[in-house]
């Protein structure tokens, strides 16, 4: 799942590259990632490339990455599933949804198509906490996922197989949406778990989310393009925070809710940068209030007023603190 840090103040208290040409390390300018997040997601829908657009981030955040070798292993991949098709009736291997399902058995079930090496959730870090664990290169050398990398790899190989697929949300949580385009159906697959059919229900049933945020598109939408782009590019903001870049993740966080404004988590992001800054800059400088030079009141407050601003909105779309098993 998604990784959530988030830090509220509470009233109560008194302060509380573009995605079309491959990014290899020296392309991707970390001195001013809101540039790099904003490029990347603004492609013309003709020019988006999901896989490109997932190893630049990836890159981003780890340097090291492979994004040549990882970026060869999905066209092999492609190829696989182009080949387990044509030994099916043409008229059947043409349809929608005889070619979501050769994905799916590619991706979960074993067979000469995957070296008997299927991918599965990974259950010893299920919430993708172990560094490099959302990567795509990871996924694609362990075989091991979370709701991260399972509906990326997914969303990617979807696309190049001509499928119409994108990505939504629940709770902490990434999932595909597939419109089979012979009924104009649209079905969740929840790729933690085969990429089985799910319902609506399920997810509010074992992510509890309230119907103004189904409502206000919080959850359980069918993203745009833009929309899921911005999804994916949710590490970039992730890392920022890890590592102290408080005033850049704020302006990656602009970036990510303007294609997507009902990006709670990210509201919820921005406003816990918010609260590092203050932490950093002021309450741990100025233990007690009266220790705060004049010129820096101004400040703290405002700081103090974006933190709830950012949580009022996320709270104002419906969403509500997710309670962890």
């Amino acid at each position: 799942m998604i990784t959530h840090m988030a830090v509220k103040l509470a009233s109560i208290l008194l302060f509380v590259l573009a995605a079309t040409s491959l990014c290899r390390a020296e392309d991707i300018d970390r001195s001013n990632p809101a540039a790099f997040a904003r490029t990347l997601i603004n492609s013309p829908d003709e020019q988006a490339d999901f896989a490109r657009a997932k190893l630049a981030v990836d890159k981003f955040v780890d340097p090291s990455i492979n994004e040549v070798a990882a970026l060869g292993e999905t066209d092999a991949m492609v190829v696989t599933v182009n080949k387990m098709l044509s030994s099916l009736p043409p008229e059947a291997a043409s349809t929608s949804m005889e070619r979501m399902k050769a994905l799916r058995t590619f991706l979960y079930e074993g067979g000469w198509w995957n070296n008997g090496r299927p991918f599965e959730y990974d259950l010893s870090d299920p919430y993708g906490q172990k560094p490099g664990s959302q990567s795509l290169s990871n996924y694609l050398a362990t075989r091991k996922g979370n709701c991260v990398s399972m509906p990326t790899l997914f969303l990617i190989l979807g696309k190049r197989l001509g499928l119409n697929v994108t990505l939504s949300t629940a709770p902490l949580h990434v999932f595909v949406k597939y419109t089979d385009d012979e009924t104009g159906l649209t079905w969740n697959l929840e790729t933690t778990s085969g990429a089985g059919f799910t319902r609506d229900a399920w997810y509010q049933q074992k992510v509890p989310m309230t119907n103004e945020a189904i409502a206000n598109g919080v959850y359980l939408k069918t993203l745009s393009q833009r929309e899921a782009l911005s999804i994916i590019a949710t590490p970039i903001l992730d890392d920022l925070l890890a590592t102290g870049r408080y005033d850049d993740a704020i302006a990656v966080a602009d970036v990510l809710i303007e294609a997507y404004p009902a990006n709670a988590y990210t509201l919820v992001k921005k406003g816990t940068a918010y609260y590092r800054l203050l932490d950093t800059n002021i309450v741990q400088k100025y233990p007690k209030q009266t220790d705060i030079p004049a010129d820096r009141i101004v400040y703290a407050n405002d700081l103090y007023r974006a933190n709830r601003e950012a949580f009022a909105k996320a709270e104002a779309l419906g969403w509500r603190e997710p309670k962890l098993n």
